[in-house]
């Protein structure tokens, strides 16, 4: 049963609101959690059958507890993942109430703090704490209308090759999500086309260190900003099969048919643009810089890592990237499906509060807003690179902790 009061409310059950009911609780601040599903309901009914963690699990974990059934250097399975954030969940004794969806949160008109409507009530805060994270909207470009016989999905409805109707199959979107699904359905006999936009590129690993090490050691995880232009740019990594470095040029010698970032449909075909050699080029180019700045650090800190340097070799463009398919009759291809790796858009319509921008985003300064009471969590670039990474929202929630903490009210009470 849901308290008519608590001093803190905490609106989405996954990594985030799981970090900070724990730092709410060393500080001993009464709060609850309100999932509108399960723990982590999106790894367990958003993702994809052989989906693993994209960082191993030394990395992708919180401090104070380690993942039981997965090796530090191997990759949880999404099922490790949900398994793991409900035994956080039990061992911080987190007051998580699932089923509970939060249908608005206004300030209170009578005094401080908010009003919290729910499906099962009304709860009373002093403080609200917006937890939902970065994946909560499927976008889906209303390129391609209903056509017979081509079904569309976003990438969080697909689960296998076995689920989907006999024929080719169209994935726009060259991040994690996209290349992993084009890779699996490859694998499976499928005919594939990959569209593939702007992205980086990193290494899985070099001279013998995960990516996610360098990017800690070479002080990339705790930028403050993302880089000019570079704000929506894709990921592409994976830990699939032990983890390997997305290679464009190997999926396409798989048999995978590589094309520019979809741009329209008409008369039967999708046209795409021109720009795939300089997709793959620019991602080629941050996956060297990593390179050169892992060796540059490997050099000044007289380190004995083993040297690499096949690494460093970029082969020729194979033909679909050196003379690009432009358009597609998608009949003649054989296309049955479409599915669309394009990510999401974070939807906070449930909070009727003055706390974002004309275009939507959440004003903030890591996390904390100008309205007493209101904070963000879980957000990308919340405080640095790594905010939306499970470690680094246990960082974001300290500081939060804090701050709810050492506010006056708190003290006064």
């Amino acid at each position: 049963m849901l308290p008519e009061k608590t001093d803190t409310v905490i609106v989405g059950g996954g990594q985030a609101g799981l970090a900070m009911s724990e730092h709410l609780s060393k500080y001993g601040i009464p709060h609850v959690i309100l999932e509108r599903h399960r723990i982590a309901e999106r790894w367990r009914t958003e993702r994809w059958d052989s989906l693993v963690a994209n960082g191993p699990a030394w990395h992708d974990r919180f401090p104070s507890m380690e993942f039981p059934d997965t090796a530090p250097d191997d990759f949880a399975t999404k099922h490790s993942v949900t398994s793991y954030f409900e035994a956080y969940a039990k061992q911080i004794a987190a007051p998580v109430h699932c089923g509970v969806e939060v249908l608005n949160a206004t300030r209170n008109a009578h005094g401080t703090g908010f009003v919290v409507d729910t499906s099962q009530g009304t709860i009373e805060a002093r403080n609200i704490v917006a937890a939902t994270g970065p994946f909560q909207t499927p976008v889906v470009p209303s390129v391609l209308p209903d056509l017979p016989g081509i079904t569309q999905m976003h990438s969080t409805a697909y689960r296998s090759p076995d689920q989907l109707a006999r024929g080719a199959v169209m994935v726009v979107g060259a991040g994690s999500s996209g290349t992993q699904i084009a890779d699996e359905l490859r694998r499976s006999g499928r005919e594939v086309y990959l569209s593939v936009g702007p992205h980086d590129r990193p290494p899985r690993s070099y001279r013998g260190r995960d990516f996610c090490w360098w990017l800690g050691v070479l002080g990339k995880w705790q930028a403050k900003t993302p880089p000019a232009g570079k704000e929506h740019v894709t990921i592409a990594v994976s830990g699939a099969r032990g983890g390997e470095t997305v290679d464009f040029r190997r999926m396409a010698a798989t048999g995978i048919t590589l094309v520019g970032r979809t741009q329209r449909y008409s008369d039967g075909h999708l046209h795409f643009g021109p720009d795939l050699a300089k997709n793959i080029a620019e991602g080629d180019a941050n996956y060297l810089s990593v390179l050169r700045e892992a060796d540059d650090y490997i050099a000044r800190n007289g380190l004995d890592f083993p040297p690499e340097p096949e690494a460093h070799i970029i082969p020729p463009d194979p033909a679909c990237i050196s003379d690009p398919v432009l358009s597609v009759d998608i009949a003649k291809a054989g296309i049955t499906t479409v599915i669309w790796a394009t990510g999401f858009v974070q939807d906070f319509s449930w909070l009727k509060v003055d706390a974002f921008a004309p275009d939507g985003k959440p004003l903030h300064d890591r996390g904390v807003t100008d309205i007493p009471g209101m904070y963000f969590l879980g957000l990308p670039w919340l405080s640095m690179r790594g905010s939306a990474f499970i470690w680094g929202v246990w960082v974001d929630a300290q500081y939060l902790a804090e701050h709810i903490a050492a506010s006056p009210a708190l003290k006064a009470g």
